[in-house]
């Protein structure tokens, strides 16, 4: 079973949701790609759905996408 890294940043706008994220993916990118550990954000920034999962899929990483009651969910993960 997979680790999950809950990444709360409702309230920030980006560029600083892309930002935290990024700094998360720095710090667990080799564990992310081997299956281990993903990343799940939760955001009220509806422009960070769009930039999230954009720089992550050109670093590799698989995302993806919900709506919820009030913000989203963005899920990063590995390919392994």
């Amino acid at each position: 079973m997979a680790q999950t890294i809950d990444l709360d940043i409702r309230g920030q706008i980006c560029p600083s949701c892309l930002l935290l994220t990024l700094k998360e993916l720095n710090r667990h990118a080799a564990a992310i790609r081997g299956g281990g550990t993903e990343i799940v954000v939760t955001t009220d920034d509806r422009q960070a759905t769009a930039t999230i999962p954009s720089t992550a899929d050109r670093m590799g990483f698989r995302t993806e996408v919900s709506r919820l009651d009030g913000g989203y969910r963005i899920r990063i993960f590995g390919t392994g």
